[in-house]
């Protein structure tokens, strides 16, 4: 496989997971029960801005890589601050939502590892 389809298999999953994440945003906070209003707020604000950046991390390597910026140092660095960042929200999905009962959450440390490590073929893919 080319590097070209790791770069843009790995955006398609993060950014799906990410649609998926907004998409999910009503039952989720809905699913807290009885909150004040700010409270709902709030999380309401963390689980969209969860939502956007995962796909903000989807479609920034796809960019990248369809200008054939992949092959320039600030494409790469573009890229690999993306694995960090996906690694980053991996570690912290493991620590927390993971360790709830509910699957998607247990998903997510794994998508985001699996997006994470596709970007990283695709750059070690030349």
């Amino acid at each position: 496989m080319t590097g070209a389809a790791f770069i843009y298999i790995g955006s398609a999953v993060i950014f799906v997971w990410g649609i998926a994440h907004l998409a999910a945003t009503r039952p989720v906070v809905g699913g807290f029960g009885e909150l004040s209003p700010d409270n709902r707020r709030v999380i309401t604000m963390e689980w969209i801005l969860e939502g956007v950046t995962l796909c903000f991390l989807g479609v920034l390597p796809a960019v990248v890589e369809s200008t054939g910026g992949r092959s320039t140092a600030a494409g790469s660095v573009a890229i690999w601050a993306c694995v960090v960042m996906l690694v980053l929200m991996a570690i912290v999905s493991a620590a927390t939502g993971a360790r709830t009962a509910v699957v998607p959450m247990k998903a997510c440390p794994i998508v985001k590892s699996v997006a994470a490590a596709l970007y990283a073929a695709g750059l070690f893919a030349g």
